[in-house]
């Protein structure tokens, strides 16, 4: 076979398996929906669940990595493993000990990506403007809102670290589980 005969075989196999389980993408994607409103509707108490739920990641994969850094002591890194594996353990700590100014942290860290990936589409437009034409201008746009929206939060603070986070989960949730949902209604039928 080649390649684009193995492609379109993933294809087909993948329309397959999702129109056999339409109704399981169809529930989550309600589900995720439902999650996302909630999130919306009460965005403090959606921030500080992402960084309690980010506190116990760190400090479950900290464990982990400590566990697995002391078994193979002989590899080549091992300092390097302990110190990162260290490290989550004690991130973890610190956002379980104090999840407010964990959220607060993380607020922080959103908003200075916001501007950095902001000021990068920006200067990604300016850079690319002969070859995309009139479609550069999109793009500078989706750089420029990201800046709006990083000073919003950055000015925002420490106030925005209430919503900020958990607004934006919220608004993925919504996003992630309504494609989930049309997803799943397009291939019903077919």
């Amino acid at each position: 076979m080649t390649l684009p005969q193995d492609i379109e075989r993933l294809q087909s196999d993948m329309r397959a398996a999702v129109r056999e389980h339409w109704k399981a993408f169809l529930i989550e994607g309600i589900l995720l929906v439902l999650l996302g409103l909630a999130a919306i509707i009460v965005p403090p108490l959606a921030s500080l669940a992402v960084t309690i739920f980010l506190g116990w990641m760190f400090l479950i994969s900290g464990i982990a990595g400590l566990a697995l850094t002391l078994w193979a002591r002989g590899t080549p890194g091992f300092w390097w493993s302990l110190l990162s594996a260290v490290l989550a353990i004690a991130a973890g700590i610190i956002l379980l000990w104090q999840p407010i100014q964990g959220t607060l942290t993380l607020t922080i860290v959103v908003g200075v990506y916001f501007l950095a990936e902001g000021v990068a589409t920006i200067m990604y437009s300016l850079e690319h403007r002969r070859e995309l034409s009139e479609r550069w201008s999109w793009l500078l746009i989706a750089g420029l809102v990201d800046v709006v929206i990083a000073g919003i939060i950055i000015t925002g603070l420490p106030g925005s670290a209430l919503w900020a986070v958990g607004l934006l989960v919220g608004i993925n949730l919504v996003i992630g589980g309504a494609s989930m949902v049309g997803m799943a209604l397009a291939v019903r039928d077919t």
